[in-house]
């Protein structure tokens, strides 16, 4: 069973960064943590790679625990005939990272990066290290600029090479490949990944930092743009506006004005989306233009630099970007095109590492996103126009995680996507008011609410607004799912729902829970954010609901009905209402672990459990948590998730048709699209008990 899997270019280069985050995302869902190790490393700053794995994966290992040695000390050991010692304290360095960490991924030295290729940078080097290491190995063939019979020969001689060497090849990858192309048929799985302009683009950020620009305008979103061109903008105005293209840097001396502006007002009127300008000879711009462009809100970066526009050019043209954790865009972007491209289960079945029974905050947020993508399904979003919703989109988009609508008026979209400098292209974008479906949808509600009093006129009006009208989709099949609440309210999100979707037959009352994420657990808490005081059939029909809930997303669950008391310790209506619902549990579901009542502590920590509980198979063990009313229940989250620094993934509703599920208006863009990943998942084992 190999614990780690080694990563080595063919040549130079080859985009190891996007392979090396799409294995430790495999990775990641299977294992409560992961490692990552480089064998020789740079010796200047951190190494970019292992900065990267050790933040988006949590590595608690320090940096420099993480490699084996320097480029320059490794080629001096070589010069002196001492290459044994040089694989031996390697050797050791890796067995330190791997003691601690059930899974590795290692990435292999770089061809270019120590400078002199006559150091220990050849295949045969890392081949050696990864059998030493008892790794299988993931060759990485660069395929940029690269004619595909070259590429395919370079995938089939790395794979020879390499088992000639004596490794254990588990697949070939060619990555940035000029299209879609395949690869020649090997014994092992063959992938090609196609060059993604997002993820090898550089920021507005790199290139000011390697030119050395003064930033005159602009905030951090402006920086974090992608540059996928360069416009030199000399001649007059008409000439440049022709020449203009997406994602374009625009560089054009400082005095020209004309062209600053011209520039700046074709990208807010959405004629073309570029990337920011660069005034070329230390020419200041005239304040009068500065001051148009500033008021024209173009969310765009303004630089400045000493050189001309011809040097300014050459140097920014050898600028390339690569995914960090200071760019969680770029990530995103790779890890969609490794995932879309890699058959992903295929190669965590040929990893065989064996799965951790305890599911960590990591392992169930990276699999939630993975059981998304493989049960795409198609979900709306209200708040269309709201940044962090844009950019959650823009994320769950690039991964594949769902299809998405967005409801607003387009143009308002289309501006604040120019303004964010963010890319939702595939989205679908809907205007509740001037909708085709808005007549259909208004006959539908006031059917549902004439007993209400609601009129076809009333409900004209009622279905354009947002919550309304994207509950309808999902109601009438236009959408598999909805979530909302980043600006609205939970009232206004869920009420809709209660309205129009309704409850799945035999559950009296809808519910929510949340994913309390701790440092070393995932608890499931229920109800904290709808039910205030629930009877006894009720809390039974939250508890099963919950329990069914945490199974889906693969946490065992182990049910504590919660009270004041534990066992026959104490009595009195509360008490009684936990204790008739734990009953109801039983008789209904025999198949649950369920202990009730029971006080938290017991519930949770083996040392009360065995005090107070001894030999109950929930006590101390407990994994969903029935808390006896709202009052508790709401405090309690909170209480966790400030004092233990929990993150509480929900209100997660349960017990409807079809999902709807709210947001924190504090929500995080991360928080929302695991959100929607919880609800693409809901939607897909709807459609499938349906």
């Amino acid at each position: 069973m190999a614990r780690s899997v080694y990563l080595t270019s063919v040549g130079s280069g080859g985009g190891k960064s996007t392979v090396a985050l799409g294995l430790a995302e495999l990775l990641s869902r299977q294992v409560e943590r992961i490692g990552a190790f480089r064998p020789l490393v740079g010796g200047h700053g951190p190494d970019p790679i292992l900065a990267l794995l050790s933040e988006r994966y949590r590595i608690e290992l320090p940096l420099a625990d993480l490699s084996g040695t320097s480029y320059a000390e490794a080629t001096a050991l070589v010069a002196d005939g001492q290459r044994e010692k040089l694989i031996t304290s390697i050797i050791e360095r890796y067995r330190e990272v791997e003691r601690r960490c059930p899974a590795v991924v290692v990435v292999g030295s770089d061809f270019a990066d120590g400078g002199d290729r006559a150091g220990p940078r050849e295949l045969a080097f890392n081949a050696r290290l990864a059998t030493e290491f008892g790794s299988v190995v993931v060759p990485v063939v660069d395929g940029f600029g690269q004619e595909p019979a070259t590429i395919a020969a370079a995938a089939r001689g790395a794979y020879h090479d390499l088992e000639d060497l004596g490794a254990t090849v588990l697949a070939v990858i060619a990555n940035r490949v000029p299209g879609p192309m395949t690869l020649p048929e090997l014994p092992v799985p063959t992938y090609a990944i196609p060059e993604v302009p997002t993820v090898s683009a550089p920021t507005v950020a790199e290139v000011a930092a390697a030119l050395g620009a003064t930033l005159l305008a602009g905030d951090d979103d402006a920086l974090s743009r992608d540059v996928l061109d360069y416009v030199v903008g000399a001649a007059h105005v008409p000439t440049l506006l022709d020449h203009l293209t997406e994602g374009a840097l625009v560089i054009t001396p400082g005095d020209r004005a004309d062209l600053m502006v011209a520039a700046s007002a074709a990208h807010v009127a959405g004629q073309v989306s570029i990337s920011g300008l660069v005034l070329t000879l230390g020419e200041q711009p005239d304040p009068r233009a500065m001051r148009l462009v500033e008021g024209l809100n173009t969310g765009l970066a303004v630089l400045s630099v000493p050189s001309d526009s011809y040097d300014t050019v050459a140097a920014s043209s050898r600028i390339e970007g690569r995914p960090s954790a200071a760019n969680p865009r770029k990530v995103e972007a790779a890890l969609g095109a490794f995932e879309r491209c890699v058959d992903t289960d295929d190669l965590a079945r040929r990893l065989r590492v064996s799965r951790s029974e305890r599911v960590t905050p990591l392992m169930f947020e990276y699999d939630l996103i993975d059981r998304a993508r493989t049960r795409r399904r198609h979900l709306v979003l209200p708040e269309g126009t709201e940044e962090r919703i844009l950019r959650a989109t823009e994320i769950l988009l690039r991964r594949g995680v769902a299809d998405i609508t967005l409801l607003g008026r387009p143009d308002d979209i289309a501006r604040r996507t120019r303004e964010l400098g963010i890319d939702i292209t595939g989205a679908r974008v809907v205007d509740p008011v001037t909708s085709e479906w808005r007549d259909e949808f208004a006959t539908a509600y006031a059917e549902l609410r004439k007993h209400r009093g609601v009129t076809a006129e009333l409900a004209h009006d009622i279905v354009a607004q947002p919550n309304y009208f994207g509950t309808l989709m999902v109601q009438t099949g236009h959408a598999d799912g909805m979530v909302s609440g980043a600006t609205h309210t939970t009232a206004a999100t869920i009420r809709p729902a209660f309205e129009i979707i309704r409850n799945v037959p035999g559950v009296s009352v809808a519910s929510s829970v949340f994913f309390m994420l701790l440092a070393d657990r995932v608890l499931v808490y229920g109800d904290c954010a709808v039910n205030p005081d629930p009877d006894a059939a009720q809390l039974a029909d939250i508890a099963i609901s919950s329990a069914d809930t945490a199974a889906r997303f693969g946490i065992e669950p182990r049910v504590a009905m919660l009270s004041y008391s534990t066992g026959s310790s104490g009595a009195g209506a509360d008490v009684e209402k936990v204790a008739a619902a734990t009953k109801l549990v039983r008789e209904r579901r025999p198949d649950l672990l369920v202990e009730g009542p029971i006080q938290y502590d017991a519930a949770i920590d083996p040392a009360v459990a065995a005090t107070k509980l001894p030999g109950s198979e929930v006590a101390g063990r407990a994994t969903v948590f029935i808390f006896p009313d709202l009052n508790t229940g709401n405090n309690t989250y909170k209480a966790v998730q400030r004092s233990a620094g929990a993150v509480a993934v929900g209100p997660v509703m349960q017990g409807l048709r079809r999902p709807v599920n709210d947001l924190s208006r504090g929500a995080t863009v991360p928080d929302i699209v695991n959100t929607v990943a919880i609800t693409a998942i809901q939607a897909a084992a709807a459609e499938e008990s349906s």
